[in-house]
């Protein structure tokens, strides 16, 4: 099946010509790559003044993230085996009550844990320019 044709108004018709220097282009043609969008589209919102977002996507692959991830996992099964136990009539007893503090403590310290790995990363994945 062909792909649906735009409508006039959306076609672009006109052309401008611009020289760039290698390095200037360089710069133009990562800007675009960084903006995931092909290099005529980011000129236009360029000269447009629209505005343009970079996503960056950041890959932590860190045995210790890993293996955070999986404690996260368990302390959540274990939760839930909590929630699903009062939610069918179990009694209120001291046991549950430090399963479940032990469970909210070793979150707050999984929770430092990472901060600590993190370092002072308090950057946001995505960057904007106008």
């Amino acid at each position: 099946m062909a792909r649906p044709k735009k409508e006039k108004e959306l076609l672009h018709h006109h052309q401008i010509m611009l020289r760039l220097t290698d390095t200037e282009y360089e710069i133009v043609f990562e800007k675009a790559k960084d903006a995931n969008l092909p290099l005529a589209e980011y000129a236009r919102k360029q000269v447009l003044n629209k505005k343009i977002v970079a996503k960056y996507e950041i890959v932590a692959d860190l045995p210790e993230l890993k293996k955070l991830i999986a404690e996260f996992g368990k302390i959540g099964s274990n939760l839930n085996q909590i929630a699903r136990y009062f939610n069918s009539g179990g009694i209120h007893s001291q046991e549950m009550r430090n399963a479940i503090n032990q469970s909210i403590a070793r979150i707050y310290e999984m929770k430092y844990e990472v901060l600590k790995m993190a370092g002072d990363f308090h950057g946001n994945t995505e960057t904007h320019s106008e």
